[in-house]
């Protein structure tokens, strides 16, 4: 993409040059604040604003749903192609413009254009969601909240920006055929790289199931294709070979074995991992240093190398993995510690309690809506499917870890081509609305280009910054 033949300096330090038919405008000077209440009562419908998805109906919202008061002149009124800000959110990208008129939390800022043209409202709306603007709105946050983590711990975040210091920002201001210009073309670039990264997570889903499937297959039938098989006598097992057996899980494992006593020394150090720290592919994100005193109350289990812990606790988030750290480590007592015994080779039972079959029987013996929990004595007495044989579990273990590797690093280039994509259409919209390159000329191709062009693009961008 060409660059604008003259630039100036702007005068302002995270803008740096602009081109030089472009004016510099306290924002106050671009839009107008659309300040109008919504009493008397002109609409019922109440809008929504999330970083993710922008103005939404707040009727077709499912999670994380806001509080609204039921008293609707309490708020203000928003109307299509108003700019709309959340002032304690705008800071990490609460911003959008509206395709509904509807009503607003009183928290929220709207804004129109001249003769309600959409254009600079939506060239607004691809600036304040730059990080690099992010970063000035963060400056001007005024107040501090403290989040409780609990275990007397605290998060700080910094609040509101206030109306007066977000009409005084100055910003660039293109006219309005160039608004249209780049509006455009950042409409055409997002839209395509978006469909490209929806592609690509539709192929790791893909990945992922065809992972479980390798596990769940593995882990009831084994991996002679013409074994003979005989019933399980258990409903959600099915057939099974004839030379394995089915027991409760309390045969293969004991449980819980270990823990550290009140009277530990309060200065000993801990290495922790809490149910949030393993995710849903058994992997271990984090294990955190803690002192005995400082560590939560719940840093109370003892692991070893090679038990498998699996959550007692949110059974659906399928948190459980192999320990495979030598040095002490404690977790959570949302967490059930599953020593291996003579009979069961580690590794297959990490398989096999993270086959689906497991899991699911795990979660119909939850009890709880919101944290849906199990006993782990309740537990240890649902049925696993395990060869006799020590030597079967093992390449039985080694196949599974093979097949998913080669699975694992097909995702890992995957979601480094889509984190690259992603670089790319931040630094193409920062580019564009900041004057950086010339997108006057830009005409939608009349012949749809391939979404693989998209990670050509990315790729060349990447190697020429």
């Amino acid at each position: 993409m060409k660059k604008y033949p003259k630039q100036k300096d702007s005068g302002i330090a995270w803008l740096r040059e602009i081109p030089e038919q472009w004016r510099i405008e306290s924002f106050k000077n671009i839009l107008t604040e659309r300040n109008e209440k919504n009493n008397p009562v002109r609409t019922k419908e109440i809008l929504s604003l999330s970083i993710n998805k922008g103005v939404t109906l707040y009727a077709e919202k499912t999670t994380n749903l806001d509080r609204f008061k039921d008293d609707v002149t309490k708020y203000k009124l928003a109307h299509k192609g108003d700019l709309v800000l959340n002032s304690m959110n705008m800071i990490v990208g609460a911003v959008g413009v509206s395709d509904y008129f509807g009503c607003v939390s009183p928290v929220y800022y709207t804004f129109y254009g001249n003769n309600n043209d959409t254009y600079t409202t939506r060239f607004y709306e691809y600036l304040f969601r730059t990080k690099t603007v992010q970063s000035v709105l963060y400056s001007l946050g005024r107040g501090l909240i403290a989040i409780d983590r609990g275990e007397g711990k605290y998060n700080t975040l910094r609040l509101k920006v206030s109306r007066d210091d977000l009409r005084s920002m100055r910003l660039p201001f293109p006219n309005i055929s160039e608004q249209i210009a780049i509006v455009s073309y950042l409409d055409f670039k997002t839209e395509k790289i978006n469909r490209f990264i929806a592609k690509k997570k539709q192929l790791i889903q893909l990945l992922t199931e065809q992972k479980s499937a390798i596990i769940n297959k593995t882990v009831t039938r084994g991996i002679n294709p013409e074994v003979k098989l005989k019933t399980s006598a258990v409903e959600w097992l099915g057939d099974i070979p004839q030379h394995w057996e089915v027991k409760p899980l309390k045969y293969y494992v004991t449980y819980n074995d270990e823990a550290l006593p009140n009277s530990t020394n309060k200065n000993l150090k801990l290495n922790y991992i809490d149910i949030s720290n393993v995710n849903k592919d058994g992997e271990i994100d984090e294990i955190i240093e803690y002192t005995f005193q400082d560590a939560p109350s719940r840093a109370r289990r003892i692991v070893k190398k090679g038990d498998v812990i699996l959550s007692t606790v949110r059974t659906y988030l399928k948190a459980i993995a192999k320990i495979e750290d030598d040095k002490d480590v404690i977790v959570s007592t949302g967490f059930a510690v599953l020593r291996p015994k003579h009979n069961i080779d580690s590794e297959f039972l990490n398989s096999a309690v993270r086959a689906n079959y497991f899991i699911e029987e795990v979660c119909a013996n939850s009890f709880g809506v919101s944290y849906p929990a199990i006993n782990a004595s309740d537990l240890v007495t649902l049925k696993l499917a395990v060869p006799n044989s020590i030597q079967e579990q093992k390449k039985i273990s080694h196949f599974i870890k093979t097949e998913t590797t080669k699975i694992d690093k097909t995702i890992s280039t995957i979601e480094k081509e889509i984190s690259l994509v992603e670089e790319y259409k931040a630094a193409l919209i920062v580019e564009a609305v900041t004057g950086k390159i010339d997108v006057r000329d830009f005409k939608v191709p009349v012949k749809e280009e391939s979404l693989a062009m998209v990670a050509e693009e990315a790729e060349n961008y990447n190697k020429a910054n």
